[in-house]
């Protein structure tokens, strides 16, 4: 699977900067790198419970109460406490996406459950959990002045199930999910102004 794949890399990607430099504006994104994590940790836990009901809803979220911790931040349903630290907080990104890898292994492809962008499937579902943790872990690394450059392959998998009329530009699957994900420019193409990724089932 994947998000088992990314998400070590991605956390290790992270691990090691001073709780300071969390504080620091994430990549183009409004939030500090800090709020950019809890909101990733989030999705990854909300997409889990929109799968895990024995009949997931097709109407809507599930109903959890979310709220921003400021003006302007992230509206979460869950946070991670602050008193532990950068350690805690990676901690809680792979809490949350373990929660998923197991609800995406229990499930069938025939199970179905509501999106914003289009009633989708497991496949779908870690389709998207992929691209938010591809591009916010690329928005963390940004203000944490780190590198972060994730399997080509996996970038092309996503492209494929989300964006399946984009074509892999010249600079590889990595740059060309960047850019459809309004994050960079591509020679030759309008920098996207808004993603639509589309995760509904195809045949």
């Amino acid at each position: 699977m994947d998000l088992e794949l990314v998400l070590p890399l991605a956390v290790a990607a992270l691990s090691g900067r001073p709780a300071a430099d969390w504080e620091r504006p994430a990549g183009p994104v409004a939030w500090t790198c800090r709020e950019t994590a809890e909101h990733l940790a989030d999705d990854l836990f909300g997409y889990a419970a929109q799968l895990s009901p024995p009949t997931p809803p097709l109407d809507g979220y599930v109903p959890f109460r979310v709220e921003p911790m400021r003006d302007g931040g992230p509206a979460s349903a869950i946070w991670a406490d602050p008193d532990a630290g950068v350690e805690g907080l990676l901690r809680v990104v792979e809490a949350a996406g373990g929660l998923l890898t197991a609800v995406l292994r229990a499930k069938g492809p025939e199970v179905r459950a509501f999106h914003s962008l289009g009633v989708t499937d497991p496949s779908g579902y870690e389709a998207l959990a992929l691209v938010e943790t591809l591009a916010h872990i690329d928005d963390i690394a940004t203000g944490l002045g780190v590198p972060w450059d994730p399997p080509a392959e996996v970038c092309a998998r996503v492209l494929a199930r989300l964006f399946p009329t984009v074509e892999i530009a010249a600079e590889g699957p990595w740059a060309t999910l960047l850019w459809a994900s309004g994050r960079r420019d591509l020679p030759g193409r309008e920098r996207q102004s808004a993603w639509a990724p589309d995760p509904t089932v195809r045949p």
